[in-house]
């Protein structure tokens, strides 16, 4: 089978390239590369749930769950800058992608690292978690970031999930309410949904 994103090694051969690319009112030069998700700019649905998202009222850090070349982590980091994010991919091309975005952005409060799912992830205390899931790698991952993510975040910490309607948004909200408190629809555009779900 041949690699993916969501694979853990990259055969693919490397080419990096660089660009520029505001999230949040902030300007970011990015490194990218074959073999990561939406290399030539920031996807629709990571920029939405970038814009979208809002800080909880309660204490503690905030994760990244398949950060890619970091886009969502690093923008929300350089946004909260009294607030810790970590940014877990699978994939370690992404991951020192990533890395060397943070540095070359200025990007200090990021802690970057190598997870399957949540697996590697330590911390139990997550004020936020963050992710635009891997709907390729199929149902199952994605339902196991939400079931980890429930786990991982601290009473009234708070999931957001973007998920194109036509990739199953419905039956996401349907699992997100069997885990989660309160499951709300934030935004909806061109056929994604910002869903926020709270512990």
């Amino acid at each position: 089978m041949s690699e993916h994103y969501y694979s853990r090694t990259q055969k693919v051969e490397s080419d990096p390239k660089f660009w520029d690319f505001t999230l949040r009112n902030q300007l970011f030069r990015f490194k990218t590369d074959n073999g990561v998700f939406s290399k030539k700019e920031v996807d629709y649905g990571s920029r939405l749930l970038i814009e979208a998202f809002a800080l909880p009222n309660v204490e503690g850090p905030i994760l990244d769950v398949g950060c890619g070349y970091g886009p969502i982590g690093l923008s929300i980091a350089k946004n909260f800058q009294d607030r810790i994010v970590h940014m877990i991919d699978v994939n370690e091309r992404a991951i020192e992608l990533a890395k060397v975005n943070a540095k070359q952005n200025g990007v200090e409060n990021v802690e970057i690292y190598e997870s399957n799912t949540l697996i590697n992830v330590k911390q139990s205390d997550f004020a936020a978690i963050l992710t635009n899931p891997p709907i390729r790698a199929g149902k199952k991952t994605v339902h196991d970031i939400f079931e980890q993510s429930h786990k991982h975040l601290v009473t009234q910490g708070e999931l957001w999930v973007v998920i194109q309607k036509k990739q199953g948004a419905p039956s996401a909200i349907e699992k997100l309410k069997e885990l989660f408190t309160t499951v709300d629809t934030i935004d909806k555009s061109k056929g994604y949904f910002i869903i926020k779900a709270i512990k």
